[in-house]
């Protein structure tokens, strides 16, 4: 099996499922609990100080979507 070298295809790095990531289930980082309280103020729905890293970026990616801020 080849892996993508991510500094020729940066994206292939950055597209894991968080349903996969091995520090999944550790606390969401600083700036994804400063950037998902942005998100739910914007959405007018709560935010939750106990996602784990992986539920943290699929919720942003949800509210992300629901705010036009998505890609």
């Amino acid at each position: 099996m080849t892996q993508e070298n991510p500094k020729v295809n940066p994206s292939s790095n950055a597209e894991k499922d968080p349903d996969t990531w091995t520090t999944g289930e550790e606390p969401m980082t600083g700036a994804q609990a400063s950037y998902l309280r942005t998100l739910a103020e914007e959405a007018g729905e709560s935010f939750d100080p106990s996602l784990s890293k992986s539920d943290a970026s699929k919720r942003i990616d949800e509210l992300q979507t629901k705010t036009g801020r998505g890609t």
